[in-house]
């Protein structure tokens, strides 16, 4: 009688049998698609970097500019409502925020009597002007990898319908379906890698571009603020009417 343990007949008994093949990683499916995609695929993994890359450096950026902080621009203006003009400069400069740099020039030359209000708002709106091209570079370059990478998937797929028809045509009478339905999903594969690229990168392009401009509009509020009150009477000039005696700003001869 055979034992209950003993192998059923004819089972291999000579070693072990072979262990089957791993199956691919993503990494290397995500290789193996963008192959089979061609050219039009590598340029778009390559947008793919280039967004991601502009999109660290903007948080990057946008962290240490610390665009979200606004408590001593809040500081700073209810020090020039209240009259204490002299106080607001040092709460903005101890926190160099590109809002807090444009109310420190709006206050310093709203002060400055040798400046018109026209000449202290220009001056204003320099610095803003110049603060927000800083803000928004790179923005641009968002904006046309999202344009452009669905432009580059239906290349891609029009490429490659292109050759798939070129294949049945070469099968003459002996037509194989599969030769143009693989023709045909790896012409797709362009449109959906485009699409791919193309959405992440019009979010973060609407994102943060939305960051900017709410920070412009932080900036002409502050700014406003200011040239829209007059200055505490201690700066007032001497010249104005029915000014009382202001404090000495001018320096020491």
């Amino acid at each position: 009688m055979p034992d209950a343990l003993s192998p059923p007949a004819g089972a291999e008994t000579a070693g072990t049998p072979p262990l089957a093949e791993a199956a691919p990683g993503p990494l290397a499916s995500l290789l193996d698609l963008v192959q089979a995609g061609g050219p039009i695929m590598l340029v778009l993994a390559a947008l793919s970097a280039v967004t991601l890359i502009v999109v660290l450096a903007k948080l990057v950026q946008f962290a240490a500019c610390r665009l979200w902080a606004r408590r001593a621009v809040e500081r700073a203006l209810e020090l020039w409502h209240a009259g204490r003009a002299d106080e607001a400069p040092p709460v903005l400069e101890a926190e160099r925020t590109p809002v807090a740099e444009v109310l420190l020039v709006a206050l310093r030359t709203r002060l400055d009597p040798h400046m018109t209000p026209a000449q202290a708002r220009e001056e204003a709106a320099r610095t803003a002007g110049l603060h927000l091209d800083r803000l928004g570079r790179g923005l641009r370059l968002l904006a046309v990898i999202a344009s452009l990478s669905p432009l580059l998937g239906l290349l891609g797929t029009v490429i490659g319908m292109i050759g798939a028809f070129r294949a049945l045509e070469t099968a003459g009478s002996k037509v194989d379906p599969s030769i143009l339905s693989g023709g045909i999903w790896v012409a797709l594969l362009t449109t959906a890698a485009g699409l791919v690229v193309a959405i992440p990168a019009a979010a973060a392009h609407q994102w943060l571009e939305g960051m900017v401009e709410r920070t412009g509009r932080a900036m002409e509020d502050a700014a406003t603020q200011v040239f829209t009150r007059q200055p505490a009477a201690a700066f007032r000039r001497r010249d104005e009417p029915s000014a009382p005696p202001r404090l000495a700003l001018q320096p020491a001869e």
